[in-house]
């Protein structure tokens, strides 16, 4: 079985694909987004209780669209103080009305909402990433990223997208939105993923 060079990254987030495509084109790959696909592209339900579940299923039908293997991930926060939510639901935490932007800065408040008067050796939270590449009937590879950390007061710094201002990196003291890109890559529950991705994608490569 060959080794795809040109992955189509089923996300619609532009945020995810330009991070997927910082960090896989050094390694050789050419990532396409879902614009390939054309206008209208209907989305799948994200209805699974896991990451695994919802990356499988998104994998599996853009792969059906497209006809060929295709990656996607499925990725949240999980807050201890919360029971792990918001986990899979994320990115729909505060509903799902508005762009993304707007989606964003409803989930990042009403999470500072929910964690109100919770003290900082509390707001302990790890990002989780899922990377799944398959096509309808076989999954070619599978891995799972992940970073830890804790929930700030108050949103800091201006870069990456979702709950980045919020969430201090543990090992930096900085948050996700304080990093350039670069780094953020190189600590990142996505950047994990895709390193753990691509060295099990390795092993399918005829020369491995």
């Amino acid at each position: 079985m060959s080794l795809p060079q040109t992955i189509l990254f089923a996300t619609s987030n532009a945020g995810k694909l330009n991070e997927a495509r910082q960090i896989l084109q050094p390694l050789g790959f050419t990532v396409e987004g879902l614009e390939q696909l054309g206008a209208n592209v209907p989305e799948p339900v994200e209805d699974q209780p896991t990451f695994e579940g919802n990356a499988l299923l998104k994998a599996r039908h853009y792969a059906r669209l497209s006809g060929r293997p295709a990656l996607a991930d499925d990725s949240g926060l999980c807050v201890d103080a919360l029971g792990g939510a918001p986990g899979v639901l994320s990115a729909r935490y505060a509903g799902v009305d508005g762009d993304r932007p707007a989606r964003d800065a409803a989930n990042n408040q009403r999470l500072l909402a929910e964690l109100a008067g919770v003290p900082d050796k509390k707001r302990t939270a790890h990002f989780v990433c899922v990377m799944v590449l398959a096509d309808e009937r076989m999954t070619w590879a599978q891995a799972r990223g992940t970073v830890a950390g804790r929930i700030a007061h108050a949103p800091r710094g201006q870069s990456g997208f979702g709950y980045d201002p919020l969430f201090i990196v543990e090992t930096l003291g900085k948050t996700a939105a304080e990093l350039a890109p670069e780094q953020k890559n190189a600590v990142s529950h996505r950047g994990n993923a895709v390193q753990r991705l691509v060295a099990a994608l390795a092993k399918l490569a005829p020369d491995a």
